[in-house]
Order: structure tokens, then C-alpha cells, then sequence
């Protein structure tokens, strides 16, 4: 027996058309598209929802990379020089909260600078992160920075002040001419003291520093500075700034200052680690 095919009806002689049965039965049914599942759709949406929250622009605004390296190199120190835990954890703390404050007093700074080149990748001067909203973090990140300093020790803490003074002058004054190295130097010269002095509560006492650390740290400072400022060289040049490592990268080039800087850098980590191992930290 041959098996039964479905035909579409042919209109009778009166022009009857076929029914819709008919037509469906004839076609075949379209295959189901594949849509994408809406959780993959959602998931860039959440991710720049996040992005744009207030806390992600303030840690993005206090330049978390360069605070963390800075808190991380200390708390360190701290561990080598034979501090207790309780100890590195406030050397720790302190510092990353003292390099928010300079990261966020920098992109406030800078901030009409920064919008005559959007999108300058700044919450601050994109428009993300509105000024006051800075400042007031600013401000509560200073409240913390004291007390957390103090319970270094009093000379301590006020040495480490001091340094994050120094760097906030250094955001406002300096940073145009030749001389924007002066208070990256002094800044980090002042790091081996707030070690060498600090302890656990108010108040905890010390020695003074080596003068081997205090001039090696000065000099790391100066690495850092040149570092820190080749991101933005085009930029400075544009605006007429003349800073050490502009002037330098317009004499030698940008890719040899970086090695050149870069070397400076970890030989001069290298000179902290022999002349601590030798004579140690404090006198």
C-alpha cells in the first residue's frame, strides 16, 4: 500500500480557495528562533551600572593602583624591620588611606585640565563623579588619616603627615618646572623616619632613621616621579608643562627614559634591601 500524501486543495470551478487548514497542513512551520538568554543580555548592563555607582568612581578617582603599591612597599618595610602584625596592619592602613586622599586632591586638581581632553578615563572630569562628592570623601579620608597616623606614635604619626602634606603641595605647586621632583623626594625621604619611629598606640616611641635609608628613599621617590608622570607626557607637553621627566623623555626618548627609570627604580629597592640587611632601619 503507497502511503497517502496531503495535498493542498486546487479551487473548484467556482473559485472556492482553500481553507486555512489546508494551508497550514501544506506549509511547514517556521523553526523556533533562538533567542539569547536575558541574564547574558542583562550582564554588560549590570556591569556598567556598577561601573557608574559612587563608591566604584571614588575607588577608580583615588588612583588605587599606585595607593595600593605605595601601602603594600611600606607595610612590607614594616615586616622586615621587625614589626608585629598588629603593627604592618597600621602602617598599612594608614598609608592607603593618605594615598586616597592624594589620589582624589589630584584628579580635583587637574579636573579642568582633564575635560579639555574627554574621555580622559578620570571619573571626575568625565562627569561621573561629581567634585563635591570628592571633596567630601577627601575630607572624611582626612578625619581617618590622623587618628590612624597617631596610633603610630605621635612623632610618627606626625612624620607621615607630614609627608602627605608634601604631596599635596606637590599637586598644586612645583609639578610645572623642573623642580616637580623636589617634593616627591622630600615625601619619600620622610617614609624611613615614619618606620623607624612607629609603634603600636600614641604612645610608642623610636629611633631615628638611617641616613643611608632616608637618601635611598629620597631617590626612589625621585624613580617614582619619573614613572608616574610617562602616561601624560603628551599631554603635559601640550600644556606647556616642563617637568624632570618631560625634559628628560624630549632629550633621550620616552621608551629609554622608561627603562632608564625602571632601572633606577629597582636598583635603588635593591640599595634599601643590602643597607637595611647591613646596618638595619633606625640607628
Amino acid at each position: 500500500m503507497s502511503p497517502t500524501l496531503r495535498r493542498r486543495k486546487k479551487p473548484d470551478v467556482g473559485g472556492t480557495p482553500p481553507t486555512p487548514s489546508d494551508e497550514v497542513a501544506a506549509e511547514p512551520s517556521p523553526e523556533p528562533v533562538a533567542a539569547a538568554p536575558a541574564a547574558a543580555r542583562r550582564r554588560p548592563e549590570r556591569r556598567r551600572v556598577l561601573a557608574h555607582t559612587t563608591p566604584v568612581l571614588l575607588l577608580r578617582a583615588a588612583h588605587p593602583r599606585q595607593a595600593l603599591i605605595t601601602a603594600v612597599g611600606l607595610a612590607v618595610a614594616a615586616a622586615i624591620s621587625g614589626r608585629a602584625g598588629r603593627e604592618v596592619a597600621l602602617v598599612f592602613a594608614t598609608v592607603l588611606v593618605g594615598q586616597a586622599i592624594l589620589g582624589w586632591h589630584n584628579d580635583l586638581m587637574d579636573r579642568r585640565r582633564d575635560e579639555r581632553r574627554l574621555p580622559s578615563g578620570k571619573p571626575i572630569a568625565d562627569g561621573y563623579l561629581d567634585p563635591g562628592t570628592a571633596w567630601f570623601a577627601l575630607i572624611c579620608a582626612v578625619l581617618l588619616v590622623v587618628p590612624l597616623a597617631v596610633s603610630n606614635g605621635v612623632t610618627a604619626g606626625c612624620l607621615y603627615l607630614a609627608s602627605l602634606g608634601i604631596g599635596l603641595v606637590g599637586n598644586v605647586v612645583l609639578r610645572r618646572g623642573l623642580l616637580s621632583w623636589v617634593t616627591w623626594a622630600a615625601a619619600f625621604a620622610l617614609y624611613p623616619a615614619f618606620l623607624s619611629y612607629g609603634g603600636w598606640g600614641g604612645e610608642a616611641t623610636g629611633n631615628p632613621p638611617q641616613v643611608a635609608m632616608v637618601v635611598l628613599a629620597a631617590l626612589l621617590g625621585i624613580g617614582v616621579h619619573v614613572l608616574s608622570a610617562l602616561p601624560g607626557l603628551v599631554a603635559d607637553h601640550e600644556d606647556g608643562y616642563r617637568h624632570l621627566s618631560l625634559r628628560l623623555a624630549l632629550k633621550i626618548g620616552a621608551t629609554r627614559l622608561l627603562v632608564l627609570a625602571l632601572a633606577w627604580t629597582v636598583l635603588d629597592v635593591v640599595g634599601l634591601l643590602v643597607v637595611g640587611n647591613a646596618v638595619g632601619l633606625s640607628r
